[in-house]
């Protein structure tokens, strides 16, 4: 109700002050700019009756004829710069005009000119900051860190949805363990690391690793990137990081989950022009202190992500610090199928659908890749109008993924899809007579991608750590299949 009120009283403002603009409008009279002579002209016309005389103005107010000649209602004001002219005053007593002198006030105008500026430009800033405040953290909160406090309910994730990295979730069940049952620990004098290093290549689950080790602690979880630290002013970052360890101190237990670490931890004196007193080198030097300054008995574990341990600061890895590194790798095949099983869970697939084969055609796929292989197939499947995700969408998905997209308006002459079509054939053929090269699953001619006219796919047989020098020299030996095929088909090479 009260909403409604302070409308109808907007609304009724509003009308009002229209009302006095129109009124304003309508009383207030015409103001014609003239030159000197044109005003004189309309003095010896009896057009002016009286005229205002003003430092650097004239101004002559015609009235009415039924009124007196003052200007208090006039129908038009006719104005003129004033010019130096000994003979205006006796020229316009000559012609019966009053004359009203005006004294300005400059004090008055300049104390405004000053003083209407400014309340605007405080009026603007204030607005602006009340905008600011309502949309989120502004210039008052610029030291404030961005880390985003999510509860155990908000996370949906625990260990079960991390299919796969069975080593890395053992690592962090201490952690867990730890959180959830700390005297186990303490009594025997125990300490857990401060800090685990989650390391790995991009898209293999560190972040969700991190999040399931929250949901299965129960605890909250502060999640902030390494380059939300690093501002233009100097500074700022320091302050962050010391704002974040502050809040994570009042709300421990809890874990401070630091993603791409490499934003703030490289290493101290390379990749900048100001050297100590880079603001990265600061923030760091921050991070470093802040670590060193708690207790892991208060509950507070830090876990950081990165995929580029070789440039993180020396400082950053030793005991005491980030001394637990676990390793976040590619799965195998036994894990890519698992990850394939949770991602495919609500998708309706065709009885066909192998996960067992899809998963060996995707060698050094990560997490993130197969779920965007299910992903892509699916929207293949409606793209298509179909009930249910077959085998032929996960193909043309896979293609997809590592070739590219199909390039329908690439049009090659016949010439040149004959020289494509030896050319694929060339590295199979010469894969077929290899002992140890991988088996041929398909061969195309169908241009992909940004330079790929075709491509000829092997499939491994099983995931593969090491590679002796012949196995070497007949995966070459395939590579230059396409090449020779070229050379004795056609008597000349291309550039394909």
């Amino acid at each position: 109700m009260r909403q409604k009120k302070i409308s109808f009283s907007t609304t009724y403002l509003i009308i009002a002050l229209g009302t006095l603009l129109l009124i304003q409008y309508w009383l207030s009279p015409r103001v014609e700019n003239v030159s000197y002579t044109q005003f004189k002209n309309l003095v010896k016309e009896s057009k002016i009756n009286s005229v205002v005389i003003s430092t650097n103005l004239l101004k002559g107010f015609e009235t009415r004829q039924d009124v007196k000649k003052e200007p208090l209602f006039p129908e038009k004001i006719y104005r003129t710069p004033r010019v130096d002219d000994r003979n205006l005053v006796e020229f316009l007593e000559g012609n019966s005009v009053d004359i009203i002198a005006e004294n300005e006030n400059t004090f008055l105008k300049t104390l405004l000119s000053w003083i209407v500026p400014a309340l605007i430009f405080v009026g603007i800033w204030m607005f602006a900051i009340k905008r600011m405040s309502q949309a989120g953290p502004g210039m008052m909160t610029l030291g404030k860190h961005k880390a985003k406090i999510v509860a155990q309910t908000d996370l949906g994730v625990d260990f079960n949805s991390v299919a796969g990295q069975e080593e890395a979730k053992q690592e962090l069940a201490e952690v867990i363990e730890f959180l959830k049952t700390p005297d186990k620990f303490t009594r025997l004098g125990a300490k857990i690391p401060k800090g685990i290093l989650l390391v790995g290549p991009p898209g293999t689950g560190k972040t969700l690793l991190a999040k399931a080790v929250a949901g299965e602690s129960g605890v909250p979880f502060f999640s902030i990137s390494g380059s939300d630290f690093i501002e233009m002013f100097v500074g700022l970052g320091a302050a962050r990081v010391r704002d974040l360890f502050d809040q994570a101190s009042k709300t421990a237990p809890c874990i401070v989950f630091i993603d791409e670490l490499d934003a703030l931890g490289k290493a101290r004196g390379i990749g900048g022009i100001s050297g100590g007193h880079d603001e990265r080198e600061q923030t760091l030097n921050q991070l470093l202190a802040e670590m060193d300054g708690f207790e892991t008995n208060k509950g507070v574990i830090i876990l950081a992500a990165t995929n580029r341990p070789e440039i993180l600061d020396p400082a950053l890895l030793r005991p005491g610090r980030f001394d637990r590194h676990i390793l976040v790798d590619r799965p195998d095949l036994k894990e890519r199928i698992a990850i394939l099983k949770v991602h495919s869970k609500g998708v309706t697939m065709d009885d066909s659908v192998d996960l067992d084969v899809i998963a060996r055609r995707t060698p050094g796929f990560t997490g993130a890749d197969l779920a965007n292989l299910v992903n892509e197939a699916t929207l293949l499947a409606v793209r298509k109008g179909k009930d249910k995700v077959d085998t032929d969408e996960f193909d043309q998905a896979i293609d997809r993924i590592i070739a590219g997209l199909e390039k329908k308006n690439r049009v090659l002459n016949d010439r040149e899809k004959k020289i494509v079509a030896f050319h694929e054939t060339g590295h199979a053929l010469v894969a077929a007579f290899r002992a140890t090269a991988e088996k041929v699953h398909k061969i195309s001619i169908v241009p992909r991608g940004i330079g790929s006219l075709g491509f000829t796919m092997q499939l491994p047989t099983e995931d593969r750590f090491l590679m002796s020098k012949t196995e070497l020299l007949e995966k070459i030996d395939v590579l230059l299949g396409g090449r020779a095929a070229e050379e004795l088909t056609f008597g000349e090479i291309t550039t394909g």
